[in-house]
Order: C-alpha cells, then sequence, then structure tokens
C-alpha cells in the first residue's frame, strides 16, 4: 500500500513540474521568430503572367534609381552597358552613360594595371576594389552584387498557391521582394525582437530581424526624365522592375517561345490522335 502511495505521489510531483514547463514552451513557441516576420507585398507588374512584357519607361526610371542610390554600394558586374540598349537608349546615349563610370584595364607595356573611362562594352564596375574595403565600409557586411538578385532571392508562398503558380507562371517573388525590403523599414521594434547596434529593423529581410542596409531610399532621390512622381514606393517598385530585367532581360523571348511551344503541343497531340484513331480503325475489336 505504502508503495502505491508512492508511485502517486511520484508521478503527481512529476506531472506538477512538467506543467510549467509545457507551458513555458507553448510561450516560447508564441514569441518564436520565422522570418521574414511579413510576408512580402504582390503588386501587379507588366511582365507578370504568360504574355508578360517589360515596361521600357519603368526600366529607365530603375536605372536611375539604380545608378543614383544603390550603385554606391552594390555592384552589378553581370549587366554590360551595351545592354542598356534594350531599354529604349540609342547607342549614343550608352556610350555617354558608360564614360561618367571608370573601370580598371591593363596590365599594360609596364605590367601596371591602369583605369580608364568606361566604354559601351564594358561592364558596371563595383564600387570597391575587394570584399574586405566593401565589408570595411559597411559594418562588416558585404554588399551583394545585384545582377541576379531578383530571381536569386524570393519568398515560398507555400500550399496551396505554389501550385497555381505552375499555370500562372509566378516568378515575380524577387521583385516583390525587393519592394517589399526596401519600403518596409521601420523605427518601432516589437519588444520580443531583438536588433544589434548599427543594424536596422525591417520585417520583410528574409535572413533575420534587421540588416546593415541602412534605408537607402527616402523620396525624391532622383528626378525621373518622364515627371513621375518620385515618391519611396515608386523609387522601390521601379528599381525592382530593373533588377529582374538585369537578372533575366530573355524573359518576353523565353514567354514567347514557351507560347509557341505549348500551340505546338496541343496541335501535335491532336495529329497523333488522328493518327492512332486511323490506325486503330482498320483493326478489328
Amino acid at each position: 500500500m505504502k508503495n502505491i502511495i508512492a508511485k502517486i505521489g511520484a508521478a503527481a510531483l512529476a506531472l506538477t513540474l512538467a506543467i510549467p514547463g509545457a507551458l513555458g514552451a507553448e510561450e516560447e513557441a508564441e514569441h518564436t521568430v520565422h522570418y521574414p516576420m511579413h510576408k512580402p507585398h504582390e503588386l501587379d507588374w507588366s511582365f507578370a503572367g504568360p504574355f508578360g512584357k517589360y515596361d521600357k519607361a519603368q526600366l529607365q526610371r530603375g536605372l536611375k534609381v539604380y545608378a543614383n542610390v544603390c550603385a554606391a554600394c552594390h555592384s552589378l558586374e553581370l549587366v554590360a552597358f551595351r545592354n542598356l540598349e534594350e531599354l529604349g537608349y540609342t547607342e549614343e546615349q550608352v556610350k555617354a552613360f558608360a564614360a561618367n563610370y571608370e573601370v580598371e584595364d591593363g596590365p599594360n607595356q609596364d605590367g601596371e594595371m591602369f583605369t580608364r573611362t568606361a566604354i559601351a562594352s564594358d561592364y558596371f564596375p563595383s564600387p570597391y576594389e575587394n570584399a574586405n574595403q566593401a565589408a570595411a565600409s559597411n559594418n562588416g557586411a558585404v554588399p551583394p552584387d545585384l545582377s541576379l538578385i531578383a530571381k536569386a532571392r524570393g519568398v515560398e508562398r507555400g500550399f496551396p498557391l505554389f501550385v497555381f503558380d505552375i499555370f500562372t507562371q509566378y516568378a515575380e517573388g524577387g521583385p516583390d521582394y525587393i519592394y517589399s525590403l526596401l519600403t518596409g523599414y521601420e523605427d518601432e521594434v516589437p519588444a520580443h525582437v531583438e536588433v544589434q547596434d548599427g543594424l536596422y529593423y525591417n520585417p520583410y529581410f528574409i535572413s533575420g530581424a534587421a540588416l546593415a542596409m541602412a534605408p537607402p531610399l527616402y523620396g525624391d532621390d532622383v528626378e525621373f526624365d518622364d515627371g513621375t512622381p518620385a515618391t519611396i514606393e515608386q523609387e522601390a517598385q521601379d528599381v525592382a522592375a530593373f533588377l529582374m530585367w538585369a537578372a533575366e532581360p530573355h524573359l518576353v523571348e523565353r514567354k514567347e517561345m514557351g507560347f509557341r511551344v505549348m500551340i505546338f503541343l496541343v496541335l501535335f497531340s491532336a495529329f497523333l490522335y488522328i493518327a492512332k484513331r486511323q490506325v486503330w480503325s482498320r483493326v478489328e475489336h
């Protein structure tokens, strides 16, 4: 009898000790932070869908935002100046734009590297000589190259949206993320979120609660040639579209080719079905 009472007491004590721990785990789960803390905004892009196309006026505005704001820290090393002709610029305009940059060349006859004015065949140069210099200038963080950032960054939309994405050809996750990140800085930090000194809170950042990049856009950072108001939202959307073009400049051609392939497959399937009916119609069943 005493053994039974002792076992019951031990079980009750264990249950008593376990309940606070379980409650603590539930509270901890409630405050567990998953990144990004906010889902990116889903915008309407001209290049969305199976028949989407780039808006060249928007791409030109985005180039201006990149050149005047982003280029101070971020490189675009996989894009050549001559590629800008696809945005509607003339060859002379591209040459004049490239002349604003200096690139390293060489070695010369003395075996030394030298700098010269960029030409159309050159690629966008990096603002830093090396990664160590970039890190030293940015609180220890190396600004990423933006050539493929619109394809490399994107938040998974989860089930069941990714099923429909197959048919809608949703590929705007990168631009949605870039826009949300550029417009998502907040001054007030939630109590359960810890932000280190020198970092900036942004609930749309995919790798943490804060990042080393200060808010790059403040509105009226540039003056658009077509008269479009240079709000923070407009600048963010335009530069996100430009970076999408930089990452996939042949998107329109790819979609057109895909549409032709789909039409071919439909017609080919129809011909195969007719041929099958024609062959098997002479066979007794």
